[in-house]
């Protein structure tokens, strides 16, 4: 038996390979980064439509229609909810959670409301998307409107 030791001849990869694979990489985790709705804007917190408080009759009141803009409206940030006034006297309710990636809108402004991470747009009337990369519009959400309250339904 020989007690000599053989060497294996070591491969070192191509500059070129190692500058591809590294590439690779930060695509990729630019990619998991996209995908995983961790922008800088966290995600509309709850459902859209809530479970009321028991034992009141109906849902938790959210404002006032005076606190409601004509041709504007207003986040509820707590609830995920964005309650719009399209026109006099009428009162919209529609998800906070933009349907990109989650995010949760942050203003209404000129009759739409608006996403912070991407530029989604969706109308105060309806919530259909006027603009940005959102696939679908913000999805109702029931409320009521009794006297100057609104509440959840």
């Amino acid at each position: 038996m020989s007690t000599e030791s053989q060497s294996v001849p070591v491969q070192v990869p191509a500059r070129r390979t190692v500058i591809a694979c590294v590439g690779a990489a930060g695509l990729a985790a630019a990619l998991t980064a996209c995908g995983s709705g961790s922008d800088s804007t966290s995600p509309a917190a709850g459902p859209a439509t809530p479970a009321g408080n028991a034992g009141d009759g109906g849902g938790s009141v959210l404002g006032t229609t005076s606190e409601i803009p004509q041709g504007g409206g207003k986040i509820f940030a707590k609830e995920g909810v964005v309650v719009t006034q399209p026109t006099a006297g009428q009162f919209k309710a529609f998800s906070a959670k933009c349907t990109h990636q989650g995010c949760a809108v942050s203003s209404v402004s000129g009759g739409t409301i608006n996403c912070p991470c991407h530029g989604s747009k969706f109308d105060v009337a309806d919530g259909s998307v006027k603009g940005g990369p959102a696939p679908a519009p913000l999805p109702a959400a029931a409320i009521s409107v009794e006297g100057g309250s609104i509440k959840l339904a």
